[in-house]
């Protein structure tokens, strides 16, 4: 009867899929995975080794595709030119260690496994990428995010999506050649194309991005609208050119990664990508055969462990010998003990194009469920494994040549330098963030309105372009070492309020461990007491504020040459 129901039509199909994908999810969360463990499992149940649900594939593909989209996307939106330039050694030096050595090493043990020539290239590349997704998840869940190891950790991330987009690039081109009906005059054509969007992208970024999004974003929800429409057309366009509907979205990316409004971009994109990724990890584990995974167990624990030791110990080494203590090492090599969501992406690129089998899919997929499983809980519990390997790395230790430079940097942890966060950059706000910071504080404003952000960079001080009511946005603000957070927001003309958004950002500020006071503004009240409840330090009142400070002035004024105050009541 249930089948039967979910048959009658694609909408019940998908209903069906998101409840069961709820109810994984809620056990992988008392697990502690993270969701892309459960969403492959969701593949897995849904397929037609278990309970057969999935079956329009068209429509789980097309959803799929779109979440590919987006994903690129947001990371093309992440690959800013100047954030490239600005990379550390350590950031370069361990993402290409770790790069070369987890592709050259893979290569081998690939090979060591019986695996072909071409399958064992396109594991060793697969087994190299980490997932960020998950990466900043579990370290800003541990409040580490800010940490020098944290840091670094973020460093090579982008490395590794430098490489991603290398890769991607090298098997677009690779597969058009491959192509049956394939000659020199259509690679060269699909070349051709790629370079001329590329051009047409700088010229976007160039001239015309700035002055669009800032325009858009008066309306956050036109913004988000459109840049959702620019990943989906620059990925039908790069599949109607030739080289594939990733590179588009990348490249979409790419087009808006120097606009201001890039980091809210991507929070308020991030639950989509999930969502629509949820449809590719389903389309992925209803593909896989159980019995396939079962067969691939042997060389799947064995790469798995590869990357579980291997990755870490390679970072471990190489901050070493760029002088860092063992214990930065450990807490940084750690988040590359797991491959990515692009590993996936990658080898199913590989099976469309003919490659690689199924089977090769099945293998990195069941790699890609050990070791984020594994990675989690290593990651989670990474000072307790520190302490138990902390003997064994004392080798290591020995091949450090300490630098004063890191080593105060291990102490210091430094956040972003700011003594205070100011959200709402509007004449009230503005004149308080001034009035601050001319007193000698480090202050970053930060507001929802393009011109208030650019009005206050103009003046000299720092300002991002972001919502005080979106966790994911809050999630990726510098908070390490800020004594105050405070928040100005305005009572609309209609009388509706941001209360809510001000406890949303009261009960974030909880959740990252913030230890500094937090300062709210009010023009009703009323809402006085339930802010100080939700955990304000302290509640500002402008009007009345204003009032008091007016009627001091009064009083305080003397008329010139009155001996007595000219402000005093007449009595009649």
């Amino acid at each position: 009867m249930l089948n039967e129901w979910i048959a009658a039509s694609v909408f019940n199909e998908v209903a069906a899929l998101l409840v069961l994908a709820a109810g994984v999810g809620s056990v992988g969360l008392l697990l502690r995975q993270p969701l892309i463990v459960s969403f492959i499992a969701v593949g897995i149940i849904a397929g037609p080794s278990v309970l057969d649900v999935a079956r329009s594939s068209e429509a789980i593909d097309l959803l799929a595709e779109l979440g590919i989209a987006v994903l690129l996307f947001l990371v093309g939106i992440k690959l800013d030119v100047k954030l490239v330039r600005n990379l550390g050694p350590v950031a370069l030096a361990t993402g290409l260690g770790q790069v070369l050595f987890t592709s050259g090493f893979g290569f081998l043990i690939g090979l060591g496994l019986g695996l072909d020539v071409t399958t064992s290239l396109y594991v060793a590349v697969a087994l190299t990428f980490s997932s960020t997704i998950i990466i900043v998840k579990l370290l800003s869940d541990k409040r580490e995010l800010e940490t020098l190891h944290g840091r670094i950790a973020l460093g090579f991330l982008i490395v590794q999506d430098i490489v991603v987009v290398l890769a991607m690039i090298v098997l677009s081109a690779v597969g058009v050649g491959a192509a049956e009906d394939a000659s020199a005059a259509d690679v060269l054509r699909v070349f051709a194309a790629g370079a001329a969007m590329l051009g047409l992208v700088i010229l976007f970024a160039r001239f015309l991005a700035d002055r669009l999004t800032e325009r858009l974003a008066r309306s956050p929800e036109l913004l988000i609208g459109f840049a959702i429409a620019l990943a989906a057309a620059f990925a039908a366009l790069g599949e109607g050119l030739g080289f594939g509907k990733e590179l588009g979205g990348l490249l979409a990316g790419v087009a808006l990664a120097s606009t201001p409004f890039r980091d809210s971009i991507s929070a308020r994109l991030a639950p989509l990508r999930d969502f629509l990724l949820l449809f590719f990890f389903i389309a992925l584990g209803s593909s896989l055969d159980l019995g396939g995974l079962g067969a691939n167990g042997f060389g799947a624990v064995v790469l798995s462990l590869f990357v579980l030791i291997g990755n870490p110990l390679i970072v471990i080494l190489i901050m070493a010998v760029l002088g860092y203590h063992q214990r930065t090492g450990f807490l940084a090599g750690l988040t590359v003990a797991q491959i990515s969501e692009f590993s996936l992406i990658f080898m199913a690129m590989g099976v469309t194009i003919g490659h690689v089998t199924n089977d090769a899919l099945a293998l990195v997929t069941l790699v890609g469920l050990i070791t984020i499983a594994a990675s989690t809980y290593m990651i989670t519990y990474s000072h307790q494994l520190y302490r138990i390997c902390e003997p064994a790395l004392a080798l290591v230790g020995r091949m450090r040549r300490p630098d004063p430079r890191h080593a105060q940097a291990e102490t210091e942890e430094a956040g972003g330098g700011y003594d205070v966060v100011l959200f709402g950059l509007g004449r009230y706000g503005g004149a308080l963030g001034r009035g601050l910071a001319e007193a000698g504080y480090e202050v970053l404003g930060v507001d929802i309105s393009p011109a208030s952000v650019r009005a206050w960079r103009d003046d000299g001080y720092d300002g991002v372009f972001g919502d005080l009511s979106d966790p994911e946005f809050l999630g990726g603000l510098p908070l390490s070492g800020v004594n105050w957070v405070v928040a100005t927001v305005r009572i609309e003309a209609d009388g509706v309020n941001h209360a809510d958004g001000r406890i949303v950002l009261m009960q974030h500020l909880r959740e990252r461990g913030f230890e500094g006071q937090v300062a709210l503004t009010s023009n009703r009240p009323e809402e006085v007491d339930l802010l100080l409840t939700a955990g304000a330090d302290l509640v500002l009142t402008p009007f009345a504020d204003a009032a008091s400070h007016g009627i001091a002035a009064i009083e305080a004024f003397r008329s010139p040459g009155d001996p007595g105050e000219s402000g005093a009541p007449r009595r009649r």
